[in-house]
């Protein structure tokens, strides 16, 4: 059995794309960065600690496998999280508008014994158009941004904000899929024979 250590629909939805079956368990850990801790290092360790949170719980056959992400926008090395409030995503998106961006995906695919462990940052830059503060504030009366790392959502409303991307699209909004199945492949699940044979 695979597991997806997340509450993400979205993660649940692209993951979805490469295999038929898996269980959803959210991970409950404190997502706090470390002082002087980089943004690479902090995704990284983000998906290594959901994982790791899952895989204590015990409740696994030998043979599962552990999914888990990290996704974080990240602007002059600052790591902008989940707005808390209307005039916080005008912040994080007023430094977004008319400038790039990198978007951090980090990707922890293990066994429940801890034995093999294989990790990934995707990085990927995003180019936003000019924002108005009346679009952000339409924005926001949409509800989409108030749960989204760095307030926008690429796919969905957001994306009339996104005027280029250079790197995975699957990674910005969760999950990187080319990653995801290759190493799902070094575990012995092939993504196209899953899906074929359903």
């Amino acid at each position: 059995m695979i597991i997806l250590a997340s509450a993400s629909p979205r993660r649940k939805d692209l993951l979805s794309l490469l295999v038929n079956e898996f269980e959803v368990r959210p991970a409950d850990i404190d997502e706090t960065p470390h002082a002087g801790e980089t943004p690479e290092d902090y995704v990284l360790r983000m998906a290594a600690e959901k994982a790791a949170a899952i895989a204590e719980t015990g409740r696994f056959q030998p043979a599962d496998i552990i999914i888990a992400s990290d996704t974080s926008v990240v602007k002059d090395n600052a790591i902008l999280g989940k707005p808390e409030s209307l005039s916080d995503a005008k912040r994080m998106l007023r430094l977004l508008s008319d400038t790039q961006h990198q978007v951090m995906t980090s990707l922890c695919v293990r066994n429940v014994d801890g034995s093999r462990i294989v990790t990934k940052n995707v990085v990927s830059t995003v180019t936003m158009r000019p924002i108005s503060d009346l679009e952000i504030e339409q924005y926001w009366r949409s509800g989409e941004p108030q749960d989204k790392a760095g307030s926008y959502a690429i796919q969905g409303l957001g994306s009339v904000f996104v005027s280029h991307i250079s790197g995975s699209f699957s990674a910005v909004v969760g999950l990187p899929t080319f990653e995801t199945a290759r190493y799902l492949s070094e575990f012995g699940v092939a993504a196209l024979r899953e899906k074929i044979c359903e």
